[in-house]
């Protein structure tokens, strides 16, 4: 499907409703915000409302994880704060009021509270996010309160590309590449791939 295909998919598919939620889930590398942020100026071009929520705002600090052993491990399915995910999801499903969302600065490794409105007004969410189509509890809670899914899923050497480039942009030497990619990120993409729902929309390649 093209960028327009899948803009048309939910101007269609929100028609009559006040708030409609698309999930657009992926392994690491996969394009996930790459796509969220580009449907969310294709929709705005449209005159249509609409705003994205990062699932990355909902990363533990990294004391947490650090006390618990899971620093390491950073961006696994065990070191994000779902339940606080869903409770956003939640208020942001209900479209009663504005909501403060938090945002994921990777330049310092933390999440940044209350980093982003979500207005009443504004329809159409984009959540984006690794998990969020997972089949296992916690993340199996999350999904009623989508309208639209997509699953992001690129070959194993385009993301390994992909992610090689992003931890060399942020300054890691080799070895901390290379524990990037193989101890973490391609491991945590093959847990998507394998566990995620099947999804409305799948693409190959973005």
């Amino acid at each position: 499907m093209t960028l327009q295909d899948i803009v048309q998919a939910i101007v269609d598919k929100a028609q009559g409703r006040d708030r409609f939620i698309v999930a657009i889930a992926g392994p690491p590398g996969s394009g996930k915000s790459t796509l969220a942020d580009a449907l969310r100026e294709a929709l705005t071009r449209q005159d249509e409302t609409a705003e994205v929520l990062p699932m990355d705002g909902f990363h533990m600090d990294n004391a947490v994880l650090e006390a618990r052993g899971l620093l390491s491990r950073k961006g696994a399915p065990e070191t994000f704060d779902v339940r606080g995910l869903i409770d956003i999801l939640q208020a942001v499903r209900a479209a009663k009021e504005e909501v403060l969302v938090p945002v994921f600065d990777r330049s310092r490794e933390i999440a940044i509270a209350s980093a982003r409105p979500i207005s009443p007004d504004t329809q159409i969410v984009l959540t984006e996010g690794n998990y969020l189509l997972v089949d296992q509890e916690p993340w199996s809670r999350a999904a009623p309160l989508f309208d639209l899914t997509i699953l992001l899923a690129p070959s194993e050497p385009v993301l390994r590309e992909r992610l090689r480039a992003r931890w060399v942009h942020y300054g890691l030497d080799e070895a901390g590449i290379t524990w990037k990619l193989d101890g973490n990120d391609l491991p945590n993409g093959r847990f998507v791939l394998k566990h995620s729902r099947t999804p409305d929309i799948r693409i190959e390649t973005f």
